[in-house]
């Protein structure tokens, strides 16, 4: 996000795109963690709740470097949402649910600011004034990086989401046998991912879900606007 307009050394550029993706990493971060908890509260697990995590408030939830790498690359982490599995009434089921909530609340999320980002395209048309500029903006970044941190959790990497997700999933042995090349190679794997990352990679990966969140969402704006597809 932000690094490319650093990088580009247009500084208005960058004092704009830096107050259009505070608001909006800070509403992706609470709603993703937000979700977690409540999926956990819905489970049968009150530690969240307990922990006040049950709420869209950013104090609660913004973890300084995972926020500043959402400002900077467009993926990014929050402070992980305590859950005691003890307390599910199904362990596997109730932990797989939990993990899965926040990356589809991000996806969830994408498809609704898309949504109204064009809706306020097509109402606004070519005469569409600062405000409805300024707000359309916000949207497709909050759009932008609701698909980046949804894609970068469901990762298969522990300890994001996408590694809790498999646990879930997998038949026991086949739990066991993942859980034990995670601990084995789970440096070298991170070591990779984190290479992966650098180089640009995770954007081969978000690209498609955000192309097809954007279509889906442009199809319904366009059915109720009556415009034909």
């Amino acid at each position: 996000m932000l690094l490319n307009l650093i990088l580009s050394g247009d500084l208005r550029s960058l004092f704009i795109g830096a107050l259009l993706c505070i608001p909006s990493v800070v509403i992706c971060l609470s709603f993703h963690e937000a979700c977690h908890g409540l999926a956990a509260y819905l489970m049968g697990d009150h530690t969240a709740k307990a922990a006040g995590r049950l709420t869209l408030d950013p104090l609660a939830h913004i973890d300084p470097w995972g926020f500043l790498c959402m400002m900077l690359l467009g993926f990014g982490w929050a402070r992980p949402v305590p859950v005691d599995i003890s307390q599910f009434r199904n362990r596997r089921l109730g932990m797989g649910i939990t993990a899965f909530a926040g990356p589809l609340a991000n996806i969830i999320l994408a498809f609704i600011a898309y949504f109204i980002m064009l809706m306020l395209m097509i109402n606004g048309g070519a005469d569409m004034n600062s405000f409805l500029q300024i707000m359309t903006e916000l949207f497709y970044y909050i759009a932008s990086l609701s698909v980046g941190l949804a894609v970068f959790n469901l990762l298969p990497i522990h300890p994001l989401d996408g590694s809790r997700i498999l646990d879930a999933i997998l038949p026991f042995k086949a739990q066991i046998r993942y859980q034990n090349f995670l601990h084995r190679y789970g440096s070298v794997i991170l070591l990779v991912v984190v290479m992966f990352i650098w180089w640009g990679g995770i954007s081969l990966l978000i690209q498609p879900v955000r192309n097809a969140i954007y279509h889906a969402a442009q199809s319904a704006a366009f059915a109720i606007a009556g415009i034909p597809t």
